[in-house]
């Protein structure tokens, strides 16, 4: 009796190389479908690359990788920060800091005869304009409270701070002749109400926003001129209002941080 050779392992075979081929269109397929839904057309042109490779090189695992691994968490990344930037406002144009020379000019015009007297002195430095308030024309001896004399100066320099976002730096000074009464124990605290009650003043009377403004009190430690003299701690006891430059800016705490 003859028997027929089975050809179901044949057939078999040749329905294996046939699915083979047919999953592999299906992967291509769906792989362009996807990258034509991408917004980004280097990250479409990056899948479409990797399809290629794959088809013509057999890497079919690498493909696989790039789309269905860091590709496709990269572009559900991408597409998600493309939804809340859409949501989300535009942000407040930032207030550069200003050129202050004009300030210069314009403090030194306006306060001529201040800077005469020497009540005032105004200079531009690197850490920015420097507007230095002399005890004589704005403070008691000891004391804290601004002389209503000064108003008209101070007046005069708030005009100018209002026209410029730079942010301020309070600088209290005095001299080196311990100091202790009823409400000062020492040249610490003198220095630094000194600057509170000039910010306060701004704020207030002025309108001088207080996240633009810092206060610092540094007693008789950073002297302008010589304590050997009465002269010179006249000098030395001061109230300094700093409009910083962007670069001294750079190095300054940022609100809300």
């Amino acid at each position: 009796m003859i028997r027929r050779a089975p050809v179901r392992h044949e057939n078999h075979e040749r329905w294996l190389v046939s699915y083979a081929d047919f999953i592999t269109l299906l992967f291509a397929f769906f792989v362009v479908m996807f990258a034509s839904t991408q917004a980004d057309r280097s990250k479409a042109r990056m899948y479409s690359e990797a399809v290629k490779e794959a088809l013509e090189h057999g890497q079919l695992s690498a493909a696989i990788s790039v789309v269905l691994g860091r590709g496709k968490h990269e572009a559900i990344k991408s597409m998600q920060e493309d939804t809340l930037n859409a949501r989300l406002p535009p942000p407040p144009p930032q207030a550069h800091p200003a050129d202050l020379v004009k300030s210069l000019a314009t403090l030194q015009t306006g306060l001529d005869a201040e800077l005469k007297s020497g009540k005032v002195q105004v200079k531009l430095e690197a850490r920015g304009l420097v507007i230095s308030l002399r005890e004589s024309g704005f403070f008691a001896s000891g004391d804290d409270a601004i002389a209503p004399d000064g108003l008209p100066s101070i007046a005069k320099i708030a005009a100018v701070i209002q026209g410029v976002p730079n942010p301020m730096r309070l600088e209290g000074y005095t001299d080196s002749v311990p100091i202790h009464n009823s409400r000062f124990q020492n040249n610490w605290e003198l220095s630094s109400a000194r600057s509170i009650a000039m910010l306060e003043l701004l704020q207030q009377k002025f309108q001088i926003p207080p996240e633009r403004m810092s206060v610092a009190g540094y007693a008789e430690n950073a002297p302008a001129d010589t304590n050997d003299t009465p002269e010179g701690r006249a000098h030395n006891r001061r109230v300094e209002l700093v409009l910083l430059s962007a670069e001294a800016e750079k190095a300054e705490p940022k609100p809300g941080q």
